[in-house]
């Protein structure tokens, strides 16, 4: 199991929504309104790297809202 954090930057006024929307995402273990540089955090599982990145890609970045993601994959040294 491959975990990562999803930081996500929104346009302005909608962190709430990209956050409820992406929580119903499979996969998805948490999503939350922040403040600072990211607008939303997400916390993320798949079974794979590949399967990460495809959901990153045809799900995450998909909602509306969203204006840029950086995914910092876990790792276990």
């Amino acid at each position: 199991m491959v975990q990562a954090y999803i930081l996500i930057q929104t346009e302005v006024g909608k962190a709430t929504s990209v956050a409820e929307t992406i929580a119903k995402i499979p996969g998805v273990i948490a999503a939350e309104d922040v403040t600072g540089p990211y607008d939303v955090i997400v916390k993320a599982e798949a079974d794979t790297v590949d399967d990460l990145g495809r959901m990153v890609v045809a799900k995450v970045q998909k909602v509306e809202g969203i204006t840029r993601t950086l995914t910092c994959p876990v790792v276990h040294l």
